[in-house]
């Protein structure tokens, strides 16, 4: 009789547990159709379309909406970033406009249009700093630097080496002469370039890398001697202002300004370029 028992109170408790187990494992089920639900997305050009029809009619919002959600889904790149700039500017909201323009430039230096389209958001914010200039040296070499991306010169950099390669095979292994000597000449203005745009490409990636400059996203911002809200008041700035975090320490970040200034704001205050 007690074993009757023993095995009916296991048979029940068998009983209970597999239909527990069940019910947990539906809802288990339940809930991962609910997340793969929820973590369904359109396909990029689902998104792409949806958001250059929704800027042809005007509609903004959702034309950043879908933009934004290609740019953290998808991953970067200089195109949307600078259709993200556009709808943004479209939106007036500029200092989101001119921190998307410099992202892409950041990616392509180059693009013209996002270079005239950042100076038109900028034109619309209340700080005209003067920019302390470079020798003239600096400011030739940023001109040719931003003439092509880091790709670009990583690309001609191996070209230059491979022809650097191909010239020393003529030098070394050909007796005419003359082909010798363009081989020479050659392949030294070759790993001259080779160099260069080695050069160039590191500086573009370290652009990229770095990302040590911000936006001011805040419609006004004090700057501060200290990182401290008791900190001297030292100049105020406004949104769509370009600033160079040089270092950060708990919620703030030290920052300094094209014309030279330095100073303490907190870090929500700015968005990383």
């Amino acid at each position: 009789m007690n074993m009757k028992r023993i095995y009916s109170v296991l048979a029940v408790f068998l009983l209970f547990c597999s239909n527990v187990f069940s019910q947990e494992k539906a809802d288990s089920i339940g809930r991962v159709d609910e997340v793969v639900q929820t973590m369904k997305i359109a396909s990029p050009e689902d998104l792409i379309a949806r958001a250059t029809i929704a800027y042809e009619q005007g509609n903004y919002t959702q034309t950043i909406a879908d933009y934004e959600s290609l740019v953290s889904v998808f991953g970067t790149s200089p195109e949307l970033y600078y259709n993200l700039g556009n709808a943004y500017f479209k939106n007036k909201d500029y200092a989101k406009a001119i921190l998307n323009y410099e992202r892409c430039l950041i990616y392509d230096p180059a693009n013209g249009d996002a270079s005239a389209n950042l100076e038109l958001a900028k034109a619309n914010c209340v700080d005209k700093i003067e920019s302390i200039q470079p020798i003239i040296f600096k400011q030739w070499s940023d001109v040719l630097s931003n003439t092509m991306s880091c790709g670009t010169w990583s690309v001609l950099s191996i070209i230059f080496f491979l022809l650097f390669v191909i010239c020393i095979f003529l030098y070394f292994f050909v007796r005419k002469v003359t082909v010798r000597k363009t081989g020479f000449y050659v392949g030294i203005v070759s790993i001259i370039l080779c160099f260069v745009c080695n050069i160039y490409a590191n500086q573009q990636k370290d652009r990229i890398m770095s990302r040590d400059y911000a936006i001011v996203m805040q419609p006004t911002v004090t700057v501060r001697s200290s990182p401290a809200e008791s900190g001297t008041q030292l100049f105020t700035i406004h949104e769509g202002l370009k600033v160079k975090v040089r270092s950060t320490l708990s919620d703030w970040s030290e920052v300094e300004l094209s014309d030279g200034n330095v100073g303490w704001l907190p870090s929500s205050a700015v968005e990383k370029i």
